[in-house]
């Protein structure tokens, strides 16, 4: 591909960060792992390749460290196209370098990256924030086409995407990946948060990293983003697509010890608690045992608390009140940490999703 191998670069520095914006692809990053991207990327880097049609497909990658099929898709996409012009123009966000380095989802001094976009909480604590606030401000400037936020994690999942608006045109992009699909109004301070109000923009989940399949579908779906003149104007058909929505995040409170299989904390999660994602549980599901009368923090999108709502800790065991299917249920002890134990959800039939969404559109910002 023409001109990957000249650099013209801005640096914009904040403090203790730097952001590098390229107008070409680095040296050698078509063949470099993404734990050894911090040799060729000094942090936070924007690169926009050229293409046929100048509204650019946005991808950014390594937004948590560990979490490399993004990384690897991308370079498996353009490497097929050698000195060939892309069929659209392309912007990338290669993010937490330093991470990645480590393949860690960030590093314990550092803010998750995929919370300091526009709209999240606390803004100016930290630099991260500025950094992307300006890759923000850029994207939008060039008149976005789409936006895709590439993501794996680390329990037992199938692939599925996350979009925070439910028009026409983001669930035809969501169907691009997969049927499965989880409407989600988004955290403060996502990327698909921040983008959704901008153009169609998703999360997708392409399951555990390392695995050339899911590098390989991830890199499917950029290709296929790549080659779309527009987004259908049909609606999506109902027996296409496998619709959930995110009613609750279910945390471990802070001072809470908890492992998997270790009955001397004060919580002891089932050893294989991950092979219940995407299950629909019934109302009596045991997710662990405890000695504590309320040891989760369960919260909905307007960050109401509903432990008591979603959980019984009596007897000793914690048990579902209600039917919920749980995703991204993990058996990282440290993810759980830095992010949350899972998601509850509930199928959303398609007919009540077409009255739902023009309702909950509105409460969007943008």
């Amino acid at each position: 591909m023409s001109g990957f191998s000249d650099c013209f670069l801005f640096r914009f520095s904040f403090p203790s960060l730097m952001l590098t914006i390229l107008e070409s692809l680095p040296e050698g990053f078509l063949e470099t792992p993404a734990r050894e991207l911090h040799r060729l990327l000094t942090g936070p880097t924007l690169i926009h390749l050229p293409g046929r049609r100048p509204a650019p497909l946005f991808v950014s990658v390594l937004l948590h460290g560990n979490e490399d099929s993004g990384v690897v898709a991308l370079q498996t996409v353009l490497r097929a196209y050698g000195q060939r012009r892309l069929p659209r123009a392309l912007s990338i966000l290669v993010g937490n370098v330093a991470a990645a380095r480590q393949g860690l989802r960030r590093l314990d001094r550092q803010p998750d990256y995929n919370r300091v976009w526009p709209g999240g909480d606390r803004p100016g604590e930290f630099p991260e924030q500025a950094a992307m606030a300006e890759v923000h401000r850029r994207m939008q400037e060039r008149g976005l086409f789409a936006s895709i936020d590439i993501h794996n994690n680390t329990g037992i999942n199938p692939h599925y995407s996350v979009v925070n608006r439910l028009d026409s045109s983001v669930l035809q992009l969501a169907l691009l990946f997969s049927r499965t699909v989880v409407w989600f109004r988004g955290l403060p301070g996502t990327q698909t948060t921040a983008f959704s109000p901008i153009c169609p923009a998703l999360t997708v989940e392409c399951g555990k990293a390392g695995s050339p399949a899911n590098e390989a579908h991830a890199a499917r779906l950029i290709e296929a983003c790549l080659h779309l003149a527009s987004f259908p104007t049909h609606d999506v058909p109902e027996q296409d697509i496998d619709l959930y929505h995110t009613v609750a995040t279910v945390r471990v409170a802070p001072s809470v010890s908890f492992a998997f299989g270790n009955a001397l904390a004060d919580v002891d999660f089932a050893p294989q608690l991950d092979h219940m994602n995407f299950r629909q549980l019934e109302p009596g599901t045991v997710f662990g045992r405890t000695r504590l009368d309320s040891p989760l923090d369960v919260r909905d999108e307007d960050g109401r608390d509903l432990a008591a709502d979603f959980f019984d800790c009596r007897d000793g065991k914690i048990a579902l009140r209600r039917a919920a299917t749980p995703a991204m249920l993990t058996l990282d002890e440290r993810i759980v940490r830095q992010d949350c134990l899972c998601y509850l959800m509930e199928r959303l039939p398609f007919a009540r999703h077409e009255r739902a969404a023009p309702a909950m559109c509105e409460s969007l910002p943008g």
